[in-house]
C-alpha cells in the first residue's frame, strides 16, 4: 500500500476520532501553555465543535499563567501546574455549561525547543479533570531528535487523545506517539474534590482562595495564622490584620484536618469552617496537627500564635516528657527558617499570658517574638462563643 494512502486512512481514522468526541456529550475547557495549541485548531477542523468545546485559553505569559491559576506556580512546566490547570478548567467550564452538562477541563504545559538552548529536559505533562477525578499523563522527549514543529505536532496529537479518554473515546495512548527511548508514565489523582483528598490523606494541603478555588501547589504563606476557627471570630480577624501590620507581609489561616487528642475533622464540618473565610481571607487545610509537621510544609514561615500556644510548645509533656524531643523539635523549625509571632492571650482561669511568662530554652529565644498587648490582647475564644450559644 503506497504512503499517500496509508496518510489518508490515517488522516480518516483521526477525524473519525475528533467527530467521537464531539458526539460524546461531554463539554471542555482548555487551558494549554508552552506548547501543543495545535490541539485547537485540531478540534476545530472537525464539524460539531461547539458541542465539546466550551472555551479555549492559551497562557502563554508567566504573567497571564499567574492570573488563570490564581497562583504563581513554582515551576511552569510540571505535574503540578497541569494538574491546577486543569482543575481550574473545570471550574471555569461549570460557570458557563448547563447544570447537567458532563464536564471535561484540561491543562497542558510544555518545555519544548526554542531559540535558545534548553538546560532541562524536553518534556510535557496534560491532565484531564472530570467529576470522576484527576488523570494526567507525563512525556519526556528525546532532545534534537524533533524541530520545533516536530515536538509541536507531537504534543498536539498527545493532548487530543488524552482528551479522547476523558471523553469516553476508543484512541491510542500518547504513548503509542513515542520512540522506544523516550519515557512517558501516567497516573490518577484519586477522585473527589480536593477537600475530600486531603481528608483521605492523598495530599497534604490544600489552599482556598477568599474566592472558594481549591487549589494544591500554591506557593506557602509568610505568615501562617492556625487554628480551629470553630467559630472564626473578630479576634481572629483583628490578630491576622495586627500580625500582617507588624510583618509587612500578607497572612493565610491555617485549619488542620488532624488533631493531637480529637477524632479527624468530617467533611462538613471542614466545608463549614471554611465557608466562613469566604471573600474574607486564604485559608490553608493541611494534615499537620503539629508545628513541626507544619513547618515542614511551610518552610520559612512565621506563625502566629497566643501565648498559651507557646506555653505547650516548650513543655516537656507535650514531647512525652522529653526535653529531648522537645528541643529537637524547635531546633528543626529554627533550621526551616521559621519563627513565632506571640500574642497575649487571657487564659481559662483569667490570668493575662504573654511571651514573658514562657519558659523558652535561651538557646530559642530568636525563634519568638512578641506582639505587644498594647497592640493585640486575644479575650475571648471559640469555646466561649460556643458556650454561649449553647446556653441561649
Amino acid at each position: 500500500m503506497d504512503s499517500s494512502k496509508l496518510e489518508r486512512q490515517s488522516d480518516a481514522s483521526w477525524r473519525q476520532t475528533i467527530a467521537e468526541m464531539h458526539a460524546s456529550g461531554r463539554q471542555a475547557v482548555l487551558a494549554i501553555t508552552g506548547g501543543g495549541t495545535g490541539a485547537i485548531a485540531e478540534l476545530l477542523r472537525v464539524p460539531g465543535g461547539s458541542r465539546l468545546l466550551l472555551e479555549a485559553l492559551v497562557p502563554y505569559d508567566a504573567r497571564a499563567l499567574t492570573a488563570f491559576l490564581g497562583f504563581e506556580p513554582e515551576q511552569a512546566c510540571s505535574v503540578e501546574t497541569a494538574v491546577a490547570m486543569a482543575q481550574r478548567a473545570c471550574e471555569r467550564a461549570a460557570k458557563v455549561a448547563p447544570t447537567a452538562a458532563r464536564l471535561v477541563g484540561l491543562g497542558a504545559t510544555a518545555g519544548l525547543v526554542t531559540d535558545r538552548p534548553r538546560q532541562g529536559e524536553h518534556r510535557f505533562h496534560i491532565a484531564v479533570s472530570t467529576e470522576a477525578g484527576t488523570d494526567h499523563c507525563s512525556i519526556v522527549l528525546a532532545k534534537g531528535r524533533r524541530d520545533r514543529p516536530g515536538e509541536e505536532d507531537l504534543v498536539t496529537r498527545a493532548i487530543v487523545l488524552w482528551l479522547a479518554r476523558a471523553c469516553g473515546v476508543a484512541a491510542p495512548s500518547p504513548r503509542s506517539l513515542l520512540e522506544p527511548d523516550e519515557r512517558y508514565a501516567e497516573a490518577v489523582v484519586q477522585t473527589g474534590d480536593l477537600i475530600d483528598q486531603l481528608l483521605a490523606g492523598g495530599i497534604e494541603r490544600v489552599t482556598a482562595w477568599p474566592d472558594g478555588q481549591l487549589v494544591i501547589s500554591a506557593p506557602p504563606p509568610p505568615v501562617v495564622l492556625p487554628g480551629a476557627f470553630n467559630p472564626l471570630h473578630a479576634g481572629h480577624l483583628l490578630l491576622a490584620r495586627v500580625a500582617e501590620d507588624v510583618r509587612q507581609q500578607p497572612v493565610a489561616f491555617e485549619i488542620s484536618v488532624l488533631n493531637v487528642d480529637k477524632p479527624p475533622l468530617v467533611p462538613g464540618d471542614v466545608r463549614n469552617r471554611l465557608a466562613q473565610f469566604s471573600w474574607r481571607a486564604r485559608v490553608e487545610l493541611t494534615r499537620a496537627p503539629t508545628f513541626l509537621e507544619k513547618s515542614r510544609l511551610f518552610p520559612g514561615a512565621v506563625f502566629v500564635i497566643g501565648a498559651d500556644t507557646a506555653e505547650r510548645m516548650v513543655a516537656a509533656r507535650y514531647y512525652g516528657d522529653s526535653a529531648e524531643r522537645m528541643e529537637a523539635a524547635l531546633q528543626e523549625m529554627t533550621d526551616r527558617g521559621c519563627s513565632f509571632l506571640v500574642a497575649v492571650r487571657v487564659d481559662p482561669a483569667g490570668r493575662v499570658r504573654s511571651l514573658s511568662d514562657v519558659a523558652v530554652p535561651p538557646r530559642f529565644g530568636q525563634l519568638f517574638s512578641a506582639i505587644p498587648e498594647s497592640r493585640f490582647r486575644l479575650d475571648s475564644s471559640s469555646s466561649d462563643i460556643r458556650a454561649r450559644r449553647a446556653a441561649t
